[in-house]
């Protein structure tokens, strides 16, 4: 076994232990590179050679299966009934103080715990456009 076999043996081993270590796919690719460059050394390469193989392989997978991993590891986020509010205009049906923590509006007929966006007081009987919903509070700010 030749020198450059053995760290070619290494490193593919230190890659996949740290990708079975971690949640998301980090050094898969640079496992497959590590593996290419020991079959390139098998085949008597010269290590030049064997390190061109290593990074393009790497590179290559990197670059083909990002794409799907990313499109299957980000979470999709389900919209709810309570998003079709957002952008939707509300009565204020009491007066609205977040350092007081109360006020209510009423959106869709339905009544809401709501808080200010900028952090003003809004007077009861305003109408306000709802921003986001946080839990069971819309947040509001006053309609431009």
């Amino acid at each position: 076994m030749t020198k450059m076999m053995i760290v070619w043996i290494v490193l593919a081993a230190a890659f996949a232990i740290v990708e079975a270590c971690t949640v998301q796919l980090v050094s898969i690719w640079f496992t497959i590179g590590a593996l290419a460059a020991l079959i390139a050394e098998t085949l008597n390469a010269p290590p030049v050679v064997e390190l061109i193989i290593f990074v393009a392989v790497s590179v290559a997978m990197l670059g083909l299966t990002r794409p799907f991993v990313k499109k299957f590891s980000t979470p999709k986020i389900q919209p709810t009934n309570a998003d079709m509010y957002i952008g939707q205009d509300a009565v204020v049906t009491q007066s609205i103080s977040n350092t007081e923590a109360r006020g209510t509006a009423k959106v869709g007929g339905v009544e809401w715990t709501a808080r200010s966006a900028d952090g003003t007081e809004i007077p009861q009987g305003e109408i306000v456009t709802v921003t986001a919903i946080e839990g069971v509070k819309l947040i509001v700010k006053r309609k431009d």
